[in-house]
């Protein structure tokens, strides 16, 4: 059997199994606890991963290491998940789970939709570079899935055009990810550099030490270049998205 016919089987058997339980999402949020000697499987697999992540970060995730973790070997966890792929997949759709959806209004759809977008940004940021799993070729979970639906109904409510609509959650999708990865890294660098990253007024005082011959513009609106507070970069970004689909729409 080929590797694509392999995992049409396996999302197959996803969608009968969503169908059994009647459309409810197979798990919660992830659920973090020490190893312990449980009888190995995939949801325990998942387990040992998120605490690895939560610990060392995403980038230190390897089959080997949940192998040690979990006092076995290696070829051992190959039964219950195929790969490292697959394993991205069942994070992120863990992760997803986690997210709630609203019912689609035609009038507070914007809200709704950043809202779900926070959400799941939020879930990305509570182990550390966990988004960088989130960029694959094509959506193997059904939890993720269900995230993408969520979205294109806001969207259609709102009248927004099918294919803008599906672009749109494509360009959402990346941002979120990007976004929650470089936010990751960034917390990353400031633990291991043992101080934290330079704030806004530093920076745009190294801004202003820029010659203004070469760079007029940049000294002169130094203090926008680096404004912002918490969240609201991301914020910005994605209303600017989604004025431009109701815009089009």
């Amino acid at each position: 059997m080929t590797e694509r016919a392999s995992s049409r089987d396996r999302w197959a058997e996803q969608v009968a199994a969503l169908e059994a339980r009647g459309g409810r999402p197979s798990g919660g949020g992830a659920s973090v606890g020490r190893a312990r000697k449980q009888p190995l499987s995939s949801e325990r697999i998942v387990e040992v991963a998120f605490d690895i992540i939560a610990a060392e970060g995403y980038e230190a995730l390897t089959m080997r290491r949940i192998a040690v973790a979990l006092g076995t070997g290696p070829a051992s966890l190959y039964a219950h998940v195929r790969n490292k792929a697959e394993l991205d997949d069942l994070l992120i759709g863990r992760l997803c789970a986690a997210v709630p959806l609203p019912e689609p209004s035609a009038t507070d759809w914007r809200a709704q939709f950043l809202d779900v977008c926070r959400h799941l940004r939020d879930e990305y940021l509570r182990y550390p570079g966990i988004s960088a799993a989130a960029f694959t070729a094509a959506p193997n979970s059904l939890e993720t899935m269900r995230i993408s639906e969520g979205l294109l109904s806001i969207l259609l409510e709102a009248g927004v055009e099918p294919n803008r609509a599906a672009w749109t959650i494509d360009a959402a999708f990346l941002y979120v990810s990007a976004y929650s990865l470089e936010h990751s890294l960034r917390e990353q660098a400031e633990e291991r550099d043992g101080e934290p990253a330079r704030d806004a007024g530093e920076l745009a005082e190294r801004l202003r030490m820029l010659p203004p011959t070469l760079f007029p513009n940049t000294v002169a609106h130094a203090d926008a270049l680096t404004s912002g507070r918490g969240h609201e970069r991301f914020d910005f970004t994605l209303e600017l998205l989604l004025r431009g689909v109701s815009d089009g729409s």
